[in-house]
């Protein structure tokens, strides 16, 4: 190749090279950082003895940040005073504690920031991270782990507090109402629990979940789970605790005039058995009605035909006794309002039904007229809910039939003697492949069991009482998401019953099936829930 050539592949070569560098582009910059952040030291070292520091600082090898730390870190055993953290919402390499408190001697101390410690670039967490040192000459490092559950719920709570007290001349069951625990811990996103770094001993293990996260129980307004035995480490056992909201002491509030002719009782706790007599002289066309309102801790004394001034009433319940006075001066007298529960479609499972906002005294059902499409005269019975709120038109439906029912005047009489006008309702139902069924084989019953249908935002559906192994077939389902949920009725009152904390009973046992029926149309689901 003469030299004339080859400076000529020389310049085209350097030119393309120069091409190519020119082309626009974004760097690529590596790979995603994936790293959590690492202790470099921390001063005094981590897990050291004879601690007497008020300040502690804690170093990383990259920067790093602090994200929820008021709700993640958790300091065991807890401190009178929080400790000042340092830097909150800047990105740092170290933490500094400030504390304020004078620790106990002989005490381990552990500072769990949980996943609070992230790195400032990716947030990248450095999880279930601890910081432990000891006043006395030694580090504890016996533990105790274990799970929580909702004792109703199918979900658990997340943030649960699990605590420990000692069990020593001082203790009483009282304690968690009144003191901090010996030692704490959170779940915080999980269900599982780790206490760590204990000293041996006897202890009670108690779970609470609450707004306030002060660690002293309050039963208005927290759940709780406890172990009922002693705990004694060490120990090789796991625990299972199990969540529940207590019913409280019952408590009246003071009963006010809600409007004419209405006293609103207001009440806390259990209120099932509660009752108001009234204590005045009142004329023989007095009428009353004493209603629970439906969803509220809350019984309407309602009344007519009064002249008085005030009324007194004597409240009970199994617990209660109390006499109160109301006086009466409201002039604004409730309107009669009445709904139907449907639009315009009624499902095969429910049942049509019209809402009074006043308790309903008389159904003249001369003045019902009900028939289908075809002018087919529908035979129907008529029940008032226990509210006496709620009027219930029973009929034997038929498929995809197109109904028409008409209250006419004077039909709904209430407690002030109002009456409705003419009310006109039209609705069908569907075919009968509109719906699906689940045919549920339920074995190992050995005891009472209430088997309950329900969907997926918890709205009961329908629910059987079983002594036995059995089949139980839920027909005329609408296409949704069911779950099915076995509550274990042992005290065989037909309904769940909560635990007591002082009374160390534990809620009754739930199971709920591990499978979620999606219910189509024209469809037939055939399963076995095997109860525990």
């Amino acid at each position: 190749m003469n030299y004339r050539v080859y400076k000529i592949l020389l310049i085209i070569t350097v030119g393309l090279l120069l091409t190519n560098c020119a082309k626009r582009g974004r760097p690529t910059g590596g790979k995603k950082d994936s790293i959590a952040p690492l202790l470099v030291s921390a001063s005094p070292n981590h897990k050291s003895i004879n601690f007497k520091a008020k300040k502690i600082r804690i170093s990383f090898d990259e920067y790093i940040k602090l994200k929820d730390v008021n709700k993640q870190l958790v300091i065991s055993p807890p401190l009178k005073n929080t400790p000042i953290i340092t830097p909150v919402g800047t990105a740092s390499k170290f933490i500094d504690i400030k504390i304020l408190d004078t620790l106990k001697e002989n005490t381990t101390y552990t500072f769990n920031f949980g996943n609070s410690v992230v790195d400032n670039n990716e947030e990248n967490k450095l999880e279930h991270f601890k910081y432990v040192v000891s006043t006395g000459t030694y580090i504890d490092s016996l533990k105790v782990e274990g799970t929580i559950t909702d004792a109703f719920n199918q979900k658990t709570d997340e943030n649960i507090s699990v605590m420990l007290y000692e069990i020593n001349e001082q203790f009483t069951d009282s304690i968690i109402f009144k003191e901090k625990p010996m030692y704490v811990t959170s779940t915080l996103d999980s269900t599982n629990f780790e206490l760590s770094n204990l000293k041996s001993g006897k202890y009670l293990l108690v779970a609470i979940k609450q707004p306030s996260n002060n660690y002293i129980y309050k039963a208005k307004q927290d759940k709780i789970g406890f172990v009922k035995d002693t705990i004694t480490l060490p120990t090789d056992s796991t625990f299972s605790i199990s969540l529940f909201k207590e019913i409280l002491p019952f408590k009246l509030s003071k009963p006010i005039e809600a409007s004419k002719g209405r006293i609103y009782f207001g009440y806390e706790g259990d209120g099932k058995n509660l009752t108001v007599k009234l204590l005045t002289n009142i004329s023989t066309n007095f009428k009353q009605e004493s209603v629970f309102e439906k969803g509220k801790d809350t019984l309407n004394f309602w009344f007519n035909n009064i002249e008085n001034d005030s009324l007194s009433f004597e409240v009970n319940t199994l617990n209660f006794k109390d006499t109160v006075s109301v006086k009466l001066r409201s002039s604004k007298q409730d309107t009669l309002v009445l709904k139907k529960n449907i639009a315009s479609m009624l499902e095969f499972r429910d049942t049509f039904s019209i809402s009074s906002s006043i308790p309903i005294t008389k159904i003249d059902t001369s003045k019902i007229t009900f028939i289908t499409k075809d002018s087919i005269l529908v035979p129907y019975s008529t029940k008032l809910d226990s509210y006496k709120t709620k009027l219930l038109i029973n009929f034997e439906k038929t498929y995809k039939t197109e109904y028409l029912l008409n209250l006419h005047p004077q039909t709904i009489t209430d407690i002030f003697e109002n009456t409705n006008d003419t009310l006109s309702y039209k609705f069908s139902t569907k075919t009968l492949e509109s719906y699906g069924t689940i045919n549920l084989t339920v074995s190992n019953v050995h005891s009472p069991v209430i088997i309950e249908l329900i969907t997926e935002k918890m709205e009961l559906i329908a629910r059987k009482k079983i002594t036995s192994s059995q089949i139980i077939n839920f027909k005329h389902l609408a296409p949704k998401k069911y779950i099915v949920r076995a509550v274990f009725d042992d005290n065989n009152n037909d309904v769940w019953d909560t635990g007591n904390y002082l009374q160390k009973t534990q809620a009754e046992k739930v199971q709920y099936f591990d499978f979620i029926f999606e219910m189509r149309a024209n469809w037939e689901e055939n399963e076995i829930f095997t109860l525990k």
